[in-house]
């Protein structure tokens, strides 16, 4: 099964090892809707890794967990 994207917008690099980067983007993937996407990408091919799709309502609870996080409690 093919499948098709289009990175609408990069939002951002969490980390790099290598020749990958772990993104979070707004990513179309085929003909569905824009989702927000946290997922590995090979910086030489531009292919992209296992990751993980969000939608808006996922990504705004997300937001909200991640901001109760105390990370100094850590």
């Amino acid at each position: 099964m093919e499948f098709s994207f289009d990175v609408v917008k990069k939002l951002g690099v969490l980390s790099e090892s290598g020749k990958w980067t772990k993104e979070i983007n707004l990513i179309k993937w085929s003909d569905n809707a824009p989702k927000y996407d946290i997922r590995t990408w090979n910086t030489e091919t531009g292919v992209p890794g296992k990751g993980l799709a969000l939608s808006l309502d996922e990504i705004k609870v997300l937001k909200a967990v991640l901001n109760d996080i105390d990370l100094d409690a850590e």
